[in-house]
């Protein structure tokens, strides 16, 4: 990077310190009660400077590793002079943005990252999410691919020091938005925001991806990183929206302010950490009485998601054979993965909160104008509002845009039958995929544009174990999605490029310094 490059990025950061203070700041501070969150060193008033260096650094390394340095793909026309995106990537957050500097790393350059969000609410960090840190140990890294100056680590000791990183405990869901947006900004990731991608279709033997508002977009291959409900969506009991009105319930995940619900009784559903955070916001923001219910009998305590952070793990489940990555995930997903320690207190330290273990609900009705809940345990409650956090649906048929696709996605239901003591029917219902995570047809030949689409998003897990919904499996999940990708474009390609070789004819040794050095009979 040039001086007048350095200057300019100087320039546009010389207030980065006031902005991430603000960003910072928890909405409605001086609102709350209950528990105040960890403390977050503050922003070095430098740190624009410092953070203009970092990013240079960050280009330097880059440039130091441009071995191999030549794009290789071959362009691709469509008949009608459309361009062609040798891969659209469908998720403009963490994971999306790391197949893309995956992707460019291996010189695959003509790519495209499509987000629905405007820009900088990509994901759930500053969008519906109400924690205050990540549950992620601070030292994980994952987007970086092995790059020290572009690890999160590095951006944090920019901003807020080297002091600041001893004294973090974990990192404030807000700071790893802003580092996600310095990390799109110093790689120069080609995000288009606003982009929702509403159908799939093949055209040609390349993938239309239709955009909702605007032009379709086609690539010779897609890969869905859409995060935890990117294969079907956020589950709402059937009799909770055939029995209330929809201003009676609320999504946990919704993006909307606890503070609208001052005053009001609440009933949560679901014991996962963001129906806790959702819990203690609500709470903190002035709910009259809130009852969470819970349907195991008690809180689980450990988590064994903190055990398997071990590279062997890590990096060879994905080889592993169908019988013993079904073992694993099943034993995972039966011991489960308990909420925060920080969600559990935020909501102990309220009187006006009850966890109701043991239940979930098993009707609803609306009576003289609030909610009766009847648990599963036959226990009967009311209250002004519901809020559901009970998790997502495996269920493409409730996207609308792999919808026309569903019935043809090989499922492990079709290939895997359980042992006895392992069955699961939740898990049995994810997606079946190809050791690079591309689709698999039940029915082969029938939707074809499956097989140029690849899983990144949670539906990825039993195959893959990590997926684009996990911090800490981004470094490992993400090897055998590039190299499928890479591997694909280059058999497509390899018969020219083979062609290209037997015929290449570029001088690299020029022999004419020996025109009069070369042996002739009597010398």
């Amino acid at each position: 990077m040039d001086g007048a490059d350095g200057a300019a990025i100087a320039t546009e950061a010389d207030g980065y310190a006031q902005e991430i203070a603000a960003m910072l700041a928890l909405d409605h501070a001086e609102l709350r009660g209950g528990l105040a969150p960890p403390s977050c060193p503050p922003p070095r008033p430098d740190a624009g400077r410092r953070l203009a260096a970092l990013t240079a650094r960050v280009r330097h390394d880059l440039a130091v590793l441009s071995y191999p340095k030549d794009d290789w793909v071959l362009p691709r026309r469509h008949p009608d002079g459309h361009h062609v995106y040798d891969v659209a990537i469908v998720g403009g957050g963490q994971c999306g943005m790391a197949v893309a500097f995956g992707l460019m790393r291996d010189r695959v350059t003509n790519v495209v990252v499509l987000d629905r969000a405007p820009k900088g609410r990509e994901g759930p960090w500053i969008t519906y999410s109400r924690m205050w840190t990540l549950r992620s140990p601070k030292h994980v890294t994952g987007p970086d691919l092995g790059i020290p100056s572009l690890a999160p680590r590095s951006w944090f000791e920019a901003v807020f020091g080297e002091d600041g990183w001893e004294k973090l405990g974990k990192w404030p869901r807000q700071a790893w938005q802003a580092y996600l947006d310095w990390y799109r900004e110093a790689l120069a990731l080609p995000v288009r925001n606003d982009a929702e991608v509403t159908a799939f279709e093949d055209e040609a033997g390349l993938v239309r991806l239709a955009i909702r508002g605007g032009e379709p977009v086609y690539a010779r291959k897609v890969v869905l990183a859409t995060g935890l409900e990117g294969i079907g969506d956020w589950y709402v009991p059937p009799f909770v929206r055939d029995k209330l009105p929809a201003d009676r319930w609320t999504l946990a995940t919704d993006d909307v302010d606890s503070l609208d619900w001052k005053g009001r009784r609440i009933a949560v559903l679901g014991a996962g950490a963001t129906a806790w955070d959702r819990a203690a916001d609500l709470l903190e923001l002035g709910a009259a009485r809130l009852t969470l219910y819970m349907r195991r009998p008690q809180i689980l305590t450990a988590n064994p998601f903190r055990y398997l952070e071990k590279a062997g793990f890590l990096r060879h489940f994905a080889s592993m054979g169908d019988a013993d990555k079904w073992r694993w995930i099943q034993a995972m997903f039966r011991f489960g993965q308990p909420p925060t320690q920080d969600g559990v207190d935020r909501c102990a330290a309220f009187d006006t909160f009850r966890l109701h273990a043991g239940a979930s609900f098993a009707d609803v009705a609306l009576e003289e104008g609030r909610v009766r809940v009847t648990g599963t345990d036959g226990s009967v409650d009311h209250f002004d509002h519901l809020f559901i956090g009970c998790g997502f649906s495996m269920d493409p048929h409730n996207r609308p845009e792999l919808a026309p696709l569903a019935d043809n996605i090989l499922t492990w239901a079709d290939v895997h039958t359980p042992p006895s003591g392992q069955e699961d029917n939740w898990l049995i219902t994810y997606p079946y995929l190809d050791r690079d995570l591309a689709f698999v047809e039940r029915e082969p030949g029938r939707t074809p544009v499956l097989a140029n689409i690849h899983c990144f998003n949670y539906g990825a897990t039993v195959t893959n174990a990590h997926s684009g919904a996990s911090l800490s499996g981004i470094r490992y999940g993400i090897e055998p999605l590039i190299h499928g990708l890479t591997y694909k474009l280059w058999i497509e390609d390899e018969p020219v490029h083979y062609e290209r070789t037997r015929a290449w004819a570029e001088i690299d040794t020029d022999p004419a310094p020996l025109a009069g050095r070369l042996w002739r009979p009597g010398d």
